[in-house]
Formats: C-alpha cells, structure tokens, sequence
C-alpha cells in the first residue's frame, strides 16, 4: 500500500528543498522524522509537516501501521517562479526570480 501526501507552491527553492529530500528517500519513517527534526535546513521544517500528513493518511484513511512504514519516493517539482525588479544604476534594472516547488512524499509498507 503506498500513501501520498502534497504540498503545492511552496516557497522555497527546488534545489535547497532536494537537498534535504535525498537525505530521508528510503529511511523508515521513524529515522526520517529524526532526520527532519534535527536538520538545520529550512526545508526540513516544510518536508516534515508533508511527512506528517502522508503519515496521518496511511494511518487514518488506510489503517496502517506507522512502525512498518517507510519514505518509498519524494518528488520535488518546478512550481511557477515569481518575477521581481530590483532597481539598478543609471535607470536600469536587474530581474530577480523568486523560484517555488511542489512535494509530493509517498509513503508504503515494508
């Protein structure tokens, strides 16, 4: 049984969040909740509110046991990036690109 939770448009960058993605894809969700908690990333915060809900699906929609539960794929996207200008010199300005995700984490048995 395998169990997804998203979380959409999310503001921080896909690259940072992969970061803190490849470091719990695979663990059991006990030492990835560790993992999350611990980390002094910013996205850890984010990815352990979208690993707590896919835990809390499994748990309440498909009666599943938390112990046996494993991170089995997390996904994180390209969402649409916010454009801003910052004036520059001489009347100029430079695009700045404010970059958005998507998560998805998929939980299953063992």
């Amino acid at each position: 049984m395998e169990v997804t939770a998203k979380l959409r448009y999310v503001r921080v960058s896909p690259q940072k969040c992969r970061l803190v993605a490849d470091q719990i894809r695979g663990q059991s969700v006990e030492q990835a909740l560790r993992i999350l908690t611990f980390s002094s990333k910013g996205a850890a915060r984010i990815l352990r509110k979208v690993l707590d809900s896919a835990i809390a699906n499994a748990e309440n929609n498909h009666g599943a046991n938390i112990d046996e539960l494993r991170v089995s794929a997390v996904e994180i996207g390209g969402a649409p990036t916010f454009s801003r200008y910052r004036p520059r010199a001489k009347g100029r300005a430079n695009q700045i690109i404010k970059r958005n995700s998507h998560i998805v984490i998929e939980v299953a048995d063992e």
